[in-house]
């Protein structure tokens, strides 16, 4: 750790004081760039950073996948490509632009207040995502300020992750799959539709660096110009529907030219009359453009208080009157991720506890979305750690999993839910339905369509059924459809109504009949008016207006004559409401009217009431114009009075057909239309329900290829893994010619020392030697690893093997002279031999031949003693001489003494 925090020092490469060399992004708040990469990642890697500009202001976050033994080899070979400090992250360790940050080997990592955190894996042996780890805490920790990068690699980390950048308004980046070596981390990137950029490795850095600075928008000057661009925007939304299937034109124009904004502020277009050019030459956009109208926004438990009114009630008392048999049904229309549908779920479980019921009730959720790619990760179930804010520990403890991508719904509560793709605009509803959740999804589209919705859930649930809307939805005008459970909640109870004033719209695509359900386009309150109006212009006896059925949608004048409310149950059908002697002429003649389109009259029709017999015409007119009651039939009566009652009625008895075997055949005729029509409304809905079954069984098959995705995701998994070992083999063979490299220099080096070098490992074993031993021994390639004492030598050095031992023991240095066989002098030198972790892993034993020094000593003694002989003679020859001097001395002495004093 010391060691660490020395690396850190030098990674603040600037000082915070000093605001001077820092660029303008980075004072105000740098961005931090996220770069995931895996098989094929390295060389993207190095022309990537190898492209960042000097002082770019922001800092690079590398999360590649490898191995423990890749250790500092990923830094040092990024290094070479970069002038920015490149370092390997450790705990804690602060970030700074214009610096690059390599995740280690085998650990997850998060961001907090601009500092790297590390994680073990809790469990080894689960599928690593540390891309997907990643960008979602720095999704969270910067939001708009977050830069997701994918380069290289196989399967589809990353993709996760960049869904919450995206979500926090950061930006996305990925690496054209064509110029990766392995597609697959892109290609998945790009399929989820999250790219603001498809670009080459080379050119990334420069659009990143300039990307948050454009920023075009859509200027509207006139009422022209407002009429050219809804041009333009309905040019683009009949594109998507032709490429997508799907038709947004039914969503507020705002919404979508927001996202349609977005998506040229990305390709830096400014001009509405461009960008549509630019889609029609690049259709793959498109599908980029599809993924932005989506909007995919939800969390576990939204808004508590309404789900604990689900709770503490509306479940309750779902399950007061049901029978364990009798599953809850369960439909979340727009489920997005899924965190509604597993929040409903475990709610469902609590609810059963807190019961304490023996009674084994079960509830099966239907969870549909438009997104394909919600949907699977949906199925998948894994959530990010940031859930842990949505819902008590409790609940996170006893329904999730920890994994390494954050928390999995466990596979009780997953089994309660089916997911599938459904366009709730187009495709059929699922029916019988208890509870119904469609929030936040009504505020997206236009009143029309939601007036055609609200309906259509109504038909959906069962009687006394729940609907879920969001915070700013409601029911609208539908209150005789829809009741809330308070004045303050979003949850309403399904009413059963008295009169259908309004007939369902389904889709073209499975209704039955197409003409009694086409309902009127404008609302209800304006029927009034428009059939008064009709009916003022061209009518003046009593009408009823019916829809294709003959439910009664509007009555004017006195009808009571003709038509009188049935026994029982409320039934405002026409022929049901018809009295004696026109039920059987009505129904024929209202048929008649509609298969052939046009006016039908029946004339002198015999009406029994309580006044006696009336002569009445009955005119049956389906009406095509105005718009706002195309579709709907008009019944007009006519009384018939300047006719003579009494004659037509002998008149009819006349005629043979009469009789009264005729009018048991009428009735019995009567009654098996009669049941003919409820068959065909039974049928209906059995059609309805074989449908929602048929919806059933696709979601359950959506399900079993969920699960074959998941086989085939782990096999290209597995295949990544193998990629991940071809890049550390590569980086194993870099370090391998780096070693090769350093032995070929210690070669070169031991060779112009001239010293012959043995080592020996402790067991006396040979493990190595230089070319210069064969000098001293006789040593060949071969005798690695045989004893040293089994091994001939010129040396006489019998005790060499004792002062090994004596190295071993005391780990002191032994040095000696020795002399060889062939009169040659070698300085033995025996000592330790250390490892870098500081272990005795044997001797080396060198040998300096010092034959020349020997000699040269050899003369220098004989020099020495023949200089020393030499002094000896002198001092003899010295000695000889003062015996002389002093003789010489003496004589003169005495002579001295015999010499008169006078003479002297």
């Amino acid at each position: 750790m010391k060691e660490n925090k020395k690396l850190d020092k030098n990674v603040k490469i600037k000082n915070p004081e000093d605001n001077s060399s820092v660029p303008t992004i980075a004072k105000k708040g740098f961005s931090i760039v996220g770069i995931g990469a895996s098989a094929g990642g390295l060389d993207a890697l190095l022309t990537f950073l190898g492209n960042v500009p000097k002082n770019s202001g922001l800092a690079f976050v590398i999360v590649q996948h490898m191995e423990n033994n890749s250790k500092q080899i990923l830094v040092n070979l990024l290094q070479t490509a970069t002038t920015m400090k490149t370092v390997q992250v450790y705990e804690d360790i602060s970030v700074h632009p214009d610096c690059v940050y390599v995740i280690p080997p085998n650990k997850n990592m998060s961001i907090k207040h601009n500092a790297l955190h590390l994680f073990d894996y809790i469990e080894p042996h689960t599928l690593r995502m540390p891309i997907d780890f990643f960008f979602c805490s720095l999704a969270n920790e910067l939001h708009e300020r977050s830069v997701g990068v994918i380069l290289s690699g196989m399967g589809k980390d990353g993709t996760l992750g960049l869904n919450e950048i995206k979500k926090n308004g950061g930006s996305v980046f990925v690496q054209l799959p064509s110029s990766a070596k392995f597609e697959d981390m892109p290609r998945s990137a790009i399929d989820a539709g999250l790219a603001d950029i498809i670009s080459d490795v080379k050119t990334m850095p420069s659009k990143i660096i300039s990307y948050p600075r454009h920023k075009p928008c859509v200027k509207i000057d006139d009422q022209d110009k407002t009429n050219n661009l809804n041009s333009y925007f309905d040019n683009i939304i009949a594109l998507l529907r032709v490429h997508t299937g799907h038709d947004f034109s039914l969503y507020k124009r705002n919404t979508i030219q927001r996202r349609i904004e977005r998506c040229m502020d990305i390709h830096k277009i400014s001009d509405l009359a461009t960008y549509v050019c630019f889609l029609k030459q690049n259709p793959q956009e498109l599908k980029l453009l599809f993924k932005e109208f989506l909007i995919g926004v939800t969390s576990f438990f939204r808004e508590p208080a309404e789900w604990e009114l689900l709770k503490n009630k509306v479940i309750p008392e779902l399950l007061e009157q049901r029978s364990p048999s009798d599953m809850l049904r369960v439909w979340i229309s727009g489920c997005s991720t899924g965190e509604e549908a597993y929040s409903l779920a475990i709610v469902f479980k609590e609810v059963l506890e807190e019961l304490k019921t023996s009674t084994d009730f079960s509830m099966q959720i239907f969870a549909t979305d438009l997104d394909n790619e919600a949907i699977d990760k949906a199925r998948e179930g894994i959530f990010s750690n940031n859930i842990s804010k949505d819902m008590s520990p409790e609940r996170l403890n006893r329904y999730f999993v920890k994994v390494d991508r954050g928390y999995q719904v466990n596979k009780t509560i997953r089994d309660m839910v089916i997911f599938a793709q459904q366009n709730m605009i187009k495709d059929p509803p699922f029916t019988k339905i208890d509870i119904l959740l469609c929030r936040n999804l009504l505020i997206y589209l236009t009143p029309e369509i939601q007036k055609k919705l609200i309906p259509l859930f109504h038909y959906s649930l069962n009687n006394g059924g729940f609907l879920f809307l969001g915070s700013a939805e409601s029911v609208g005008n539908f209150t005789n459809l829809f009741k809330p459970l308070n004045l303050k909640s979003r949850i309403y109870q399904r009413l059963q109504a008295l009169i259908q004033t309004d007939p369902i719209e389904f889709s073209t695509s499975f209704s039955p009949d197409q003409t009694s359900m086409i309902p009127p386009s404008e609302e209800v309150q304006n029927m009034q008016s428009l059939a008064d109006k009709l009916i003022l212009e061209n009518y003046s006896p009593a009408t009823v207006l019916v829809n294709g059925k003959g439910d009664i949608l509007y009555i004017t004048g006195r009808t009571g004559k003709y038509l009188e409310p049935p026994a029982g149950k409320v039934n405002w059908n026409v022929f049901a409401m018809a009295r004696e002697g026109l039920n059987y002429k009505l129904s024929d003649t209202f048929y008649k009217a509609l298969r052939q389109k046009q006016t039908v009259n029946f004339k002198n029709a015999v009406v029994i009431n309580e006044g006696g017999p009336l002569i009445v015409d009955i005119s049956i007119n389906p009406l095509n114009e105005p718009g706002g009651l195309c579709g709907m039939v008009m019944i007009v009566f006519t009384d018939v009075t300047n006719a003579n009652v009494d004659e037509i009625i002998n008149t009819t008895k006349q005629v043979p057909a009469s009789n009264k075997r005729e009018e048991e055949l009428e009735q019995q005729l009567l009654q098996a239309r009669q049941m003919w029509q409820d068959t065909g409304a039974e049928m209906q809905i059995s059609q309805e329900e074989f449908k929602s079954s048929n919806e059933e069984l696709q979601s359950c098959n959506e399900e079993l290829q969920s699960t074959n995705e998941e086989l085939t995701t782990t096999k290209k998994e597995v295949q990544s893994s193998n990629e991940e070992l071809k890049i550390i083999n590569f980086e194993l063979q870099a370090k391998l010619n780096n070693l090769s490299l350093v032995t070929n220099d210690m070669k070169n080096l031991m060779d112009s020392t001239e010293i012959a070098t043995l080592f020996l490992d402790n067991k006396l074993l040979v493990k190595h030697f230089t070319n210069e031993m064969k000098v001293v021994s006789r040593l060949i390639p071969s005798d690695v690893g045989r004893p040293i004492t089994d091994i001939a030598s010129d040396l006489i050095y019998p005790e060499m093997t004792d002062d090994i031992k004596d190295v071993q023991r005391t780990l002191k240095t032994v040095e000696k002279q020795v002399i060889s066989s062939n009169g040659n002098w070698f300085n033995a030198r025996i000592l330790p031999y250390h490892t870098l972790k500081d272990k005795i892993d044997g001797v080396v034993i060198t040998y300096v031949n010092i034959t020349k020094s020997k000699s040269l000593e050899a003369k220098l003694s004989k020099s020495k003693l023949a200089l020393k002989q030499r002094l000896v003679d002198q001092d003899k020859e010295l000695l000889l001489v003062n015996d002389r001097l002093n003789e010489l001395q003496k004589g003169h002495s005495e002579v001295a003494a015999s010499t008169d004093p006078d003479d002297k």
